[in-house]
């Protein structure tokens, strides 16, 4: 190791866990830790799990002689990228107006940017991840666009290079795509309903096993032996893949409902490279339904062009967040 050489403190706050690492200049994790956010915690107690995770890291940093090129922050939720302000995050409500930017620079000393997980997750994977191994094939990616699947859903692009982030650092927040549009279609964490989110992500899979056992007193499940409450979209694929036809039933909507969303993606942002991450999308590559998803959603393309497409999964896995955080520093410091 090269005393003095910089890395980044990066951070990816997501509903479920607070990630944070230290990472080099060529994206590998040098140091990480992970805490779950504790249910029912005040705005001050998540603040302060945050803040500690960084502590951490800048502990680390001081006794292995790294320097701290700067702190980079991927957070679950809409992100003014210039003030690293979140905005009605559905995911961390009670972050709604917090200036992360504002309030840890005087803290830690460093610069602090912040942005969108997801859209930092897609500049991970260009540049560190699936658009890094496309490119070492031979064939770079000129638009790469990621979409997470997990207790939520978002998206980001990277187009030749360059994030697409919107007029104020909104954009790309693909898991509200409406794409049930009934009046009674289900609810969604971002006040609408219908949204790709409500159907295909984490918290709906479980919502929809529950609603369904609940409702259907001849349904024929192994899930019927768990305490309804208990349910997780994990037990879902469990049980689907050891042969479960009520859970492979609601795998089936969940493949669909992706379907409609890429399809709309790609008649949106026409990428070349499609990368899938999440926890959801562990249970659907295990269950070897990506390619499906891919089939669908050319099946619906509005041209042989638009359908010109790969969709894998994520390179980076959980790390993608955290990568896509550092990578944003680097490139704001000029890296």
């Amino acid at each position: 190791m090269a005393l003095n050489s910089e890395v980044v403190i990066a951070m990816d706050w997501g509903g479920t866990w607070i990630r944070a690492s230290a990472i080099d200049r060529q994206g590998q994790i040098l140091w990480q830790d992970r805490v779950a956010n504790v249910p029912d915690s005040t705005k001050e107690q998540m603040l302060n799990g945050a803040e500690d995770g960084l502590r951490r890291g800048c502990s680390w940093c001081d006794a292995q002689g790294y320097a701290i090129a700067g702190i980079g922050v991927a957070a679950a939720g809409p992100v003014d990228t210039e003030t690293g302000t979140l905005h009605d995050p559905p995911n961390l409500p009670l972050m709604n107006g917090v200036s992360l930017k504002s309030l840890w620079e005087p803290v830690f000393g460093y610069p602090v940017f912040v942005g969108n997980d997801a859209n930092l997750a897609a500049m991970g994977e260009f540049h560190y991840g699936a658009g890094l191994a496309a490119q070492q094939r031979g064939n770079p990616p000129r638009t790469l666009v990621y979409i997470t699947v997990s207790t939520g859903i978002g998206g980001g692009v990277v187009d030749r290079g360059r994030a697409f982030m919107g007029a104020h650092g909104l954009a790309c927040e693909i898991g509200h795509m409406i794409i049930d549009f009934r009046s009674d279609g289900p609810a969604c964490a971002c006040g609408g309903s219908g949204c790709l989110e409500s159907l295909a992500s984490g918290t709906a899979i479980s919502r929809i096993a529950r609603d369904r056992l609940k409702n259907g007193d001849g349904v024929v499940s192994t899930l019927r032996n768990m305490l309804p409450e208990s349910l997780t979209s994990e037990m879902v694929f469990g049980a689907a893949s050891h042969g479960d036809a009520f859970s492979k039933s609601i795998i089936d909507g969940v493949v669909v409902s992706l379907s409609v969303g890429v399809t709309s993606v790609l008649h949106v942002y026409n990428p070349d490279l499609i990368v899938l991450g999440g926890g959801v999308t562990e249970g659907l590559k295990q269950l070897e339904l990506l390619p499906r998803i891919q089939g669908l959603a050319v099946e619906r393309a509005m041209s042989r062009r638009h359908g010109a497409f790969a969709l894998v999964a994520s390179f980076l896995g959980d790390a993608v967040g955290m990568v896509g955080a550092a990578s944003l520093v680097w490139e704001e410091c000029g890296a």
